[in-house]
């Protein structure tokens, strides 16, 4: 009684927050000038256009009469582009986006400028990249090749956002831990039941790793959003080939499946992201415009955030067994805590870019919301097919269907600004996914009585109490 008064008003908190959102997306709508500009910007940079413009920009931003500009001060985002294989003004481009989605030109000091020149506010600024920061400068527009510019001159060193910097350490922190926690879950049974009982586990990998994918990209592409928000398309991929997290093994417990093939799943597909997420992330988003896959840093990441910490819970678990039970129960609810901060944070440190109701529209909620639904349903569909019983189908449909949206999320933060995702499209993309698989996954345990009803305990449930009573 009490788990189904718990799921009901965590169902109806779900989707009151989802409404909020959706009703403080639709109140203002503005346009994004420089977007157009900076695709224009990536598209020299990745060598298809002419570097002369960069070479201009960076001259003339230098011969402007700063003693003419007005002195502003604005929230926003410090970001860099190079081309590969050229020298000097013609090889770079500073920008500076400000919350609003104005873009402008950064004047940098040149190589032939004294080193003092160079210190104060332009001093290290490199390592400023990626963070949400406050720019005091001077402001001017000109116009260069025809077209109009604005461009801008620091007066002082840019500071990083207190909050920016908490969340992004938050971030880091919280999914260490979460896979801290799911390993502490784990035991080597859990990798054998792949050999002991394979049609269950190979039917769920099958179609995390090979439909999920293929529905993302086709959904990217069948709503036009591979070519009209590219990172958008990219976004719907990184979720897709992420692994299953425990929010899955959660919702199978709630919905009377087969807990221990969910966990069997999670672990098998969380080891197989190391190879999997980098290659079928470059694989769909190979011929993306303007986007390129990063695979090193995906794959560092990985290592780093999943693979060390889940060897480490597991670790303790063949350890210290009783310590591991125990704390169990902590880092489950640490697991929903911290999806959860991460999505509110990141909606409440990024609220100017759902304003964009033209990119993150009704179109775009709904092809969120159909990744996570297509996903249960096909979870629902194939594994009978393979007369899989309905306890393990219950598990899979919730495994397919639900993905570690922390771990995406942390994917997109750190690796945007070297894809050049202006407007972290690929960060919304993740986190409006995880609050809604949340209603998906609810509404799925709400049918599964009716299309896949259960008696008794699974053939997995009831092995492993009996080895827990043997022990």
């Amino acid at each position: 009684m009490k788990q189904t008064v718990f799921t009901r008003l965590f169902s109806k908190k779900m989707l009151l927050c989802m409404a909020c959102l959706v009703l403080l997306t639709g109140l203002i709508s503005p346009v994004y000038a420089g977007e157009e500009m900076y695709r224009t910007f990536m598209r020299i940079s990745s060598g298809q256009g002419d570097t002369s413009l960069f070479e201009k920009l960076n001259t003339r931003s230098r011969e402007l009469d700063w003693n003419a500009a007005k002195e502003t001060e604005f929230e926003g985002t410090l970001r860099l582009l190079k081309v590969k294989g050229v020298t000097g003004d013609a090889s770079f481009i500073y920008m500076v986006r400000d919350l609003e989605g104005r873009l402008h030109i950064l004047s940098v000091p040149s190589d032939d400028e004294s080193l003092e020149s160079a210190r104060g506010p332009y001093e290290d600024l490199d390592k400023l990249m990626g963070n949400k920061l406050v720019f005091r400068v001077q402001e001017l527009e000109a116009i260069v090749a025809g077209e109009t510019y604005s461009f801008a001159r620091l007066l002082e060193r840019p500071q990083q956002l207190a909050f920016d910097r908490i969340f992004k350490i938050s971030i880091v922190l919280m999914l260490f831990f979460v896979m801290v926690g799911m390993g502490l879950t784990l035991t080597l049974a859990d990798f054998k039941r792949v050999f002991q009982k394979p049609k269950g586990i190979l039917t769920g990998a099958g179609l995390q790793w090979l439909l999920m994918p293929l529905v993302a990209a086709g959904l990217g592409r069948l709503l036009g959003f591979y070519d009209a928000y590219p990172f958008i398309f990219v976004g719907m991929v990184l979720i897709a080939v992420s692994p299953g997290g425990v929010t899955s093994n959660l919702m199978t417990y709630y919905a009377k499946g087969d807990l221990a093939l969910s966990v069997s799943l999670t672990s098998f597909s969380t080891v197989l992201s190391l190879v999997f997420t980098p290659l079928l992330l470059a694989f769909y988003c190979a011929n993306v415009p303007e986007v390129t896959i990063p695979v090193g840093m995906v794959v560092q990441t990985i290592i780093v955030l999943v693979i060390i910490p889940l060897a480490a819970g597991m670790t303790v678990r063949a350890r210290w067994p009783k310590f591991a039970l125990k704390a169990t129960p902590f880092f489950s609810v640490l697991g929903i805590i911290a999806l959860l901060f991460l999505i509110i944070a990141g909606i409440l440190g990024n609220l100017e870019v759902f304003t964009d109701t033209d990119r993150y529209g009704f179109k775009f909620y709904s092809m969120v919301f159909s990744l996570t639904l297509l996903g249960m349903v096909a979870g629902a569909v194939f594994p009978k097919l393979f007369r899989l019983s309905n306890y393990q189908t219950r598990a899979i449909s919730l495994e397919t269907g639900l993905r570690n949206a922390s771990l995406a999320m942390a994917l997109a933060l750190l690796i945007q600004d070297y894809m050049g995702d202006f407007y972290s499209s690929m960060f919304v993309t993740s986190a409006m996914f995880g609050l809604l698989m949340y209603i998906a996954g609810f509404a799925s345990i709400g049918v599964f009585n009716k299309i896949l009803p259960v008696i008794g305990e699974p053939e997995y449930e009831m092995k492993c109490n009996t080895e827990d009573k043997a022990k």
